[in-house]
């Protein structure tokens, strides 16, 4: 029996902190250690709610890392403003431009930053300074170029700032963004000794290095989307043993092949079973039985109801494209997805097979240009983020040329759902004979 008392939500609920009944898996959690030890940049991936998060909070402490959750508006400038401000900088506007436009920014420590080199400047907590022609220091506040790379290292490595820096979200920066901060993971390899961790969602192992070839060898990718039964079934031994309980076995397996290998499914799972049997905490005795007379369909289809409605927006939404067009490619990359088996879904669907699926009901029909279809797919994450769409629900991966559903939960309302209903609601036409 377990020596402490917890209660039900702490075990299999999702909070803050790191899960009480976290399992570590040999390909994700072995390989996310031996990458901290080799000053390259790493990057978790996976679907949503799967555990990045987690890993991390797993191995490292609080005072390992900063951490900057990336926004949807921001450029290559303000991100690189957000890295100084997470590592104790106040930032302020230039009147000064570069010489492609922007404004510079100025930086100094803020009142909690220790800089032992200037002590004796006389604006406290700005730190660079210039020599005169006498050779006297005279401190004044230094002005970066946002958008360089170098300055931002001149400006850490100035503050002695060794930590990791954690870029979770990293998904919702624009497409442009990412692919420009890719060039800057190259030059912070190469100009510090800083290490970046990004987190994303998404399904292709080498998405950077897709955007810079030159990030090959100088980045690490770790794929926490690799749940099986077996460690599933050890989350679940884990939070039973905490609670003194033990599941059914039954609905131990109708739960784990249900689940799409989701854990956030079988945790929220574990916990309603857990709340209907009246264990809301650590039973003082063993023995105590959980789920055998559950409904193991209910409980999963009441999970994921409650996120229906952010699908239903998701379908709209992407539906209706960023503006109206003649051709209508969201929507009938929407009827691609919709008319995929869920078996196929769940491994990705690739592009030839969603051509041959939209041009045998598009208006254009054989004609229609694979072009547009393509142009489309490589905007999915965008467009989810300008509908405002969170976490996202599918993504592209170009390397693969592969349509990835990124959120299990979709999977499982799909596989509930009448589909030629929900393509009429979408004035789509019939999925019959749509191969």
């Amino acid at each position: 029996m377990s020596k402490e008392v917890y209660t039900t939500d702490e075990v299999f609920g999702v909070g803050r902190d790191l899960p009480l009944n976290y399992v570590s898996r040999d390909m994700v959690d072995t390989k996310f250690v031996e990458s901290l030890g080799n000053q390259k940049h790493i990057v978790i991936y996976g679907s949503s709610k799967q555990g990045k998060t987690s890993l991390r909070k797993k191995w490292l402490t609080d005072e390992d890392y900063v951490v900057i959750s990336c926004q949807n508006r921001w450029s290559l400038a303000e991100m690189h403003a957000a890295v100084l401000k997470e590592c104790g900088f106040e930032v302020r506007q230039s009147t000064e431009k570069t010489v492609s436009g922007i404004h510079k920014i100025t930086v100094g420590l803020d009142a909690k930053g220790k800089i032992p080199f200037f002590a004796e400047s006389k604006v406290k907590g700005e730190y660079d300074y210039q020599h005169s022609d006498h050779d006297k220091e005279v401190f004044a506040p230094l002005q970066l170029d946002p958008s360089d790379p170098n300055d931002i290292i001149r400006a850490l490595n100035e503050a002695k700032f060794s930590k990791f820096v954690v870029l979770e979200d990293f998904h919702y920066l624009p497409d442009e963004t990412q692919r420009d901060f890719s060039f800057s993971l190259k030059t912070f390899h190469e100009q510090s000794k800083l290490s970046f961790i990004i987190v994303g969602v998404w399904r292709e192992e080498n998405r950077l290095i897709g955007f810079n070839g030159d990030l090959t060898d100088r980045l690490l990718s770790v794929d926490v989307d690799t749940w099986k039964a077996d460690s599933l079934r050890e989350v679940i031994d884990a939070g039973a043993t905490l609670l003194n309980v033990t599941f059914d076995e039954t609905f131990v397996e109708q739960l784990l092949s249900r689940s799409f290998d989701s854990v956030h499914i079988v945790q929220e799972g574990c916990r309603r079973a857990c709340h209907a049997d009246d264990v809301l905490r650590t039973a003082e005795k063993e023995g105590t039985i959980v789920g055998a007379t559950a409904d193991v369909i209910e409980i999963v289809g009441q999970v994921v109801a409650e996120q229906a409605g952010r699908y239903q927006g998701f379908l709209m939404g992407f539906a209706d494209g960023f503006q109206e067009t003649d051709l209508e490619m969201p929507r009938w990359i929407i009827y691609a997805l919709l008319c995929s088996p869920i078996d196929e879904l769940e491994s990705g669907v690739r592009l030839r097979r969603i051509s041959k699926i939209i041009k045998s009901k598009h208006p254009r029909g054989a004609q229609l240009n694979n072009g547009n279809i393509t142009q489309i797919l490589k905007t999915a994450a965008s467009l989810q983020n300008k509908k405002g769409t969170r976490p996202l629900v599918i993504d592209y991966d170009a390397a693969n040329t592969s349509l990835n559903v990124v959120d299990k939960g979709f999977l499982i309302l799909l596989s509930s759902q009448n589909i030629p209903e929900l393509l009429e609601d979408l004035n789509l036409p019939d999925p019959v004979n749509a191969e």
